[in-house]
Order: C-alpha cells, then sequence, then structure tokens
C-alpha cells in the first residue's frame, strides 16, 4: 500500500506491528533518516536496539548473505517485545531477496523496515511494498514540515509554553532549515529552557537558532543601510582580512536592499511584507529591517539598488580597480545617502 501525506506523517507516528514491511524511499538521505528513526523507535521502544530487538543488514551485504533478512526476521530473542530487520542502502536488485522473505511472514516475525535513495515509479522494490497488503511504502519529498509535524517535535521535546511570535519564528524556521537543523535547534531549545516556567520567546529563539556564516556580512550590510559610515568602514577592513570575497559581499547586500524594497512598496506596510518574507525574517532581525525600509523609502532604496547593480557588474568584468576597494567606496556612498 502507497501513503503519502498526512496518512503517512499519522502512520510515522503509530505503525502498525502487524504490517509485514515498511519502505521509506527519497532523495534527501537527511528527512528519510530521521523518519527512519522515528518509526522504528516507535515500533521497538527506546530500548529496543540495547535488547538485541533491533536488526542492522546493509544492503550491499546481502549479496553475501541472501538469507540474512528472513534469518533476521524469524529469529526469537532474549527479551519480549516487538522486533524489527532495517535494511539500508537498498536498491532494486535486493528486490527479490526481499520479496522472498515477505512472502515467508508470519504474524509474530519481526517486521521489516527498508530505507532506499530516490525511486521512480517503475521501481521493483516500489512495486513490492506498494502491491503487498501488509507492506507500506511512503515516499519521502522536501516539503517543508506542516503545523502538525512541527507541535509534535515541539511537544516531544518538552516545550509547550510558547508566545505567539516565538512560534511564528519556530514556524519559519522549520521551511527554511533542513530537518536534521531544526531539530537540533528544537533539541538545544528544550535544554535551553530547563528550569524556566517563562514562555519561550523570540529572544530565546535568537539565542539557540543556528548562526550562519554570513553572521560578519550582515553586520556590515546592515551599518550600510542605518548610514553608520565610520562603522561600517572599520567592518569592511575586518572583513576583507578574513578573505570575504567582494562579490559575495555585494550579492548579500543587493538581496537585504531588494527585500526592503519591496517592504516600503508593499500597500500592507513593511511589516506585514516582511513577515511573508523568504528567507523568514523575525524577531530583532525583523524590527530592524520594518525600520531601515520606513526611514529610507522607495527612492533612496531605488538608488541604492543601482549603486549595488553598477557594482557587481564592475566586479565580474575585466577591470583592474582593486575589488574590495571599489566596493568598499559604494557601500560608504550608500551608508552616506542613507544617512541623509
Amino acid at each position: 500500500m502507497k501513503l503519502a501525506a498526512a496518512s503517512a506523517t499519522a502512520y510515522f507516528a503509530k505503525p502498525d506491528p502487524a504490517h509485514s514491511g515498511l519502505l521509506i524511499y527519497g532523495q534527501d538521505a537527511m528527512r528519510v533518516a530521521l523518519r527512519r528513526q522515528q518509526v522504528i523507535k516507535a515500533l521497538v521502544g527506546e530500548n529496543g536496539e540495547e535488547e538485541m530487538r533491533l536488526t542492522r543488514i546493509a544492503a550491499a551485504d546481502l549479496r553475501k548473505d541472501p538469507a540474512a533478512v528472513l534469518d533476521g526476521m524469524k529469529a526469537q530473542g532474549f527479551f519480549p517485545g516487538h522486533r524489527v530487520v532495517f535494511v539500508e542502502d537498498a536498491t532494486d536488485t535486493v528486490a527479490p531477496l526481499l520479496e522472498a522473505a515477505l512472502k515467508d511472514w508470519q504474524a509474530g516475525d519481526a517486521s521489516l523496515v527498508v530505507v532506499a535513495g530516490s525511486l521512480n515509479a517503475r521501481s521493483k522494490l516500489r512495486k513490492l511494498f506498494e502491491a503487498g497488503r501488509t507492506t507500506m511504502s511512503i515516499g519521502i519529498y522536501d516539503d517543508p514540515p506542516s503545523r502538525g509535524e512541527v507541535d509534535k517535535s515541539l511537544s516531544d521535546a518538552g516545550l509547550t509554553n510558547i508566545s505567539p511570535d516565538a512560534m511564528a519564528g519556530l514556524l519559519a524556521l522549520s521551511r527554511d532549515l533542513d530537518p536534521g537543523d531544526f531539530s537540533q535547534t528544537v533539541e538545544k531549545l528544550s535544554l535551553y529552557k530547563i528550569g524556566d516556567d517563562q514562555p519561550l520567546s523570540v529572544s530565546d529563539l535568537m539565542a539557540c537558532a543556528p548562526a550562519t556564516s554570513e553572521a560578519g556580512i550582515d553586520d556590515a550590510v546592515n551599518l550600510m543601510a542605518d548610514g553608520e559610515a565610520h562603522d561600517l568602514a572599520m567592518m569592511l577592513k575586518r572583513l576583507s582580512g578574513q578573505g570575504v570575497n567582494p562579490t559575495t559581499l555585494c550579492i548579500i547586500a543587493s538581496r537585504h536592499f531588494r527585500t526592503l524594497h519591496a517592504a516600503a512598496s508593499d500597500n500592507q506596510g513593511p511589516d506585514a511584507a516582511l513577515s511573508r518574507a523568504r528567507p523568514p525574517v523575525f524577531g530583532p532581525r525583523k524590527d530592524r529591517m520594518v525600520r531601515q525600509a520606513r526611514r529610507l523609502g522607495v527612492a533612496r532604496l531605488e538608488k541604492a539598488l543601482s549603486e549595488l547593480m553598477d557594482t557587481d557588474l564592475a566586479l565580474r568584468s575585466s577591470q583592474q580597480a582593486p575589488a574590495m576597494a571599489l566596493l568598499e567606496r559604494t557601500f560608504i556612498r550608500i551608508a552616506m545617502l542613507c544617512r541623509k
């Protein structure tokens, strides 16, 4: 049977131990791994691996030992509880071996959990698990998690007292971060709030959100938009010493000013525009950008964008001027424009 969307999410949370097998496949290895961990934990519990109720088999090893899956499914352990045989990195070449094991499966045998990469509709593995009455096939795609999935992740981590602004930021992060990074952020927040009865705030979220390599560049861009020419010059020298590429600086600055321009041009105001922005903007950063958009206005932002576009073209051309010096002059000119 093939499951998708909400049905798949519910099945991962509470898989049926009476089913003989489950295939999880997808291009994103991290998303697949997280779902595999969730479903195996639901089947064997927290101590399943310690109690030897989980058998791991690499698909490549099945060529040397074709009976390994069936033996694992029929084996009886010392500890009571459900058992799982997990086959990783499966391809269509092992489909006949898995089919033979599933045909001999009986109630009380271990469940078979198989993980594979991207599989097309003609895949033998997909056809095997989709056609069976007691087997399930679930494809994992790059869709952002639903509100329900985010709520469950937070609840599992013990985070239930969350302010509305912080929840909006968490939902934005769930769409912007990889599943593994978001899971780590939730775990970090859980540890951060131990012994703290206050609602999870935006400040807490900002303290635990992943730091980006663009943090110093963002500081420089904000100094420019705020008209802080003197501090900007010092920041650019520091970034130059760190080996930051001038073209990268120019691209990020252009992205920032395009976002400000869209916010300043929005009929509903900068605050509403930035709430819809991608990548997400929230917390103190959003407040700062709202102030910048309102203070600078459309005309000055268009002028700044024109300067940045000309500089970007010059940096990519065969011009002989030092790239960092060229960029620094542009940034200072825009900072002076923004200070007026």
